[in-house]
């Protein structure tokens, strides 16, 4: 690997980056709050003093064209971890400790939505719109952005485009790679602008509308409100988050030729999106069955709930309309099951992903069949064609590692905090990008209060998770750490 490109490519993304910090101060400004714009300022020049330095340190260096797969591999890796960095500056200057400012940076970039705070009153509007900003970027992703708007990369952003989201499939739906980031930039903003506007309309706060949609669009469950979307005691709010949670975990591409191409056939004959909604469908009516006879709740409020919980966890956004921590055991269980499937690829939803969980069926399937007809020819196939050998390996490897970081992580943390419920569904909440837990770490609770190495174990699993392993996995290979100045 080349440094000089690497180090150019880094600092090409900060020098944008810093200027993007710079939005909370419109907040600061507004309220009158002049010296909470101190800490993005800082922040901001911060970005721009080390792009700059990386810049320079790669002024010898061409263009991208010959950017190599495990270079993108690093700059992607090396953006989140940095750029979440960067993020947490703001955050020292409203008393959060180090660890615990990086701990909610990688949590809002990641869009998992594992908060450290405990008392909401402490902050300005600037600070709560922050992290709802680092979401909507981190939701799209950071390197879909900077494609999209930075013309250096070139024909280079598509190895750094696919590296950011190395789902099963490279889903295009434009010839060039820089015209799809600004395709997929194109619907994520219209639906957060549609969202804002009937949130407001539904008598939600404009400052919180924004938060929320921003944190909505990118599955990432930050809200302004300390109990979430359940502090807002809004029938209306909840039925709209619920709808635009369900966009945020389908395939954005999918989106764009529904509602820019008006192409209905590609979206209803996905099937991902029909095994999505299945998945959904079923398991809703399921909890809504627990919280009717087991909660003793009415029909309207266990149907409201059941929905809004299992499209929140399945897309792993994390918001929550009631303390699910509270629920009945099989309705946890449900839950926690609905954590370990996660969005549509090409969503902003993480976990496993429906589509290798859809794999996964009909893997088995063909082997039982197999078994009964071992000689047959018996192709898997989604959405009528073959799934190549290649990525029949790389799903089943990926769930594998999947498992593997899980167990050791959760029992990890369990020997840490002495509670499996911790280890195993914080872990689960972390690597899958989903956010609250149970117990401690429940919808109403906080990561604040677990083990400095807990939350070092959690912001791993949160970096791990987002980037779907690959590139951890990439950097477990020695060859993969051969360097050369240029």
């Amino acid at each position: 690997m080349r440094l000089s490109f690497i180090s150019k490519a880094l600092g090409i993304i900060l020098l944008a980056f810093g200027a993007i910090i710079l939005l909370p101060i419109t907040f600061g400004i507004i309220e009158k709050e002049y010296s909470t714009t101190v800490p993005f300022l800082v922040a901001s020049i911060s970005s721009f003093i080390l792009g700059l330095v990386c810049r320079w340190y790669g002024r010898l260096c061409g263009n991208f064209d010959s950017l190599k797969r495990t270079e993108g591999l690093l700059i992607v890796t090396l953006t989140w971890v940095v750029s979440a960095l960067i993020g947490a500056i703001p955050y020292l200057f409203f008393g959060l400790s180090p660890l615990d400012a990086y701990f909610e940076s990688v949590s809002g970039f990641t869009t998992t939505g594992a908060t450290i705070l405990t008392d909401f009153s402490r902050y300005p509007d600037a600070f709560f719109f922050w992290r709802s900003l680092t979401q909507w970027l981190g939701g799209m992703g950071i390197i879909v952005l900077f494609v999209a708007i930075l013309p250096q990369f070139g024909v280079a952003g598509r190895k750094i485009f696919f590296a950011e989201a190395p789902g099963p499939s490279e889903d295009k739906i434009t010839p060039r790679i820089a015209h799809t980031a600004k395709a997929l930039w194109l619907i994520y903003v219209l639906l957060t602008f549609f969202q804002v506007g009937f949130l407001f309309l539904a008598g939600m706060p404009f400052f919180d509308a924004l938060c929320n949609s921003l944190s909505t669009m990118a599955a990432g469950g930050f809200s302004p409100n300390p109990q979430s979307i359940m502090g807002y005691e809004n029938p209306a709010v909840t039925w709209i988050i619920t709808l635009f949670m369900l966009l945020a975990g389908t395939n954005f591409a999918l989106q764009y030729k529904f509602f820019i191409k008006r192409k209905i056939g590609p979206l209803v004959s996905n099937d991902e999106f029909r095994f999505y909604c299945a998945v959904i469908f079923t398991s809703s009516l399921l909890l809504c069955y627990f919280l009717f006879f087991g909660q003793q709740n009415s029909w309207s409020v266990s149907l409201r709930d059941s929905l809004f919980q299992i499209v929140s966890i399945v897309t792993t956004t994390g918001f929550s309309s009631a303390d699910f921590a509270l629920w009945l055991v099989p309705a946890q269980i449900i839950l926690f099951g609905m954590m370990l499937v996660g969005g549509c690829a090409g969503s902003a939803g993480g976990g496993i992903k429906v589509i290798r969980i859809l794999f996964v069926f009909r893997f088995l399937k063909r082997e039982i069949d197999q078994t009964v007809h071992p000689k047959a020819i018996l192709p898997i196939k989604i959405d009528r064609s073959s799934v190549p050998d290649d990525i029949q390996r790389q799903m089943l490897s990926f769930l594998l590692f999947y498992m593997v970081i899980m167990i050791f992580s959760g029992l990890a943390v369990t020997i840490i905090e002495h509670d499996a419920a911790i280890g195993f569904a914080g872990t689960a909440a972390t690597i899958g990008n989903v956010g609250p837990g149970f117990g401690e770490i429940g919808p109403m609770g906080s990561f604040g209060g677990l083990h400095p190495l807990t939350k070092v174990i959690f912001i791993f699993d949160m970096i791990i998770g987002r980037l779907e392993l690959i590139p951890f996995l990439a950097m477990l290979c020695p060859d993969f750490w051969s360097f050369s100045r240029s």
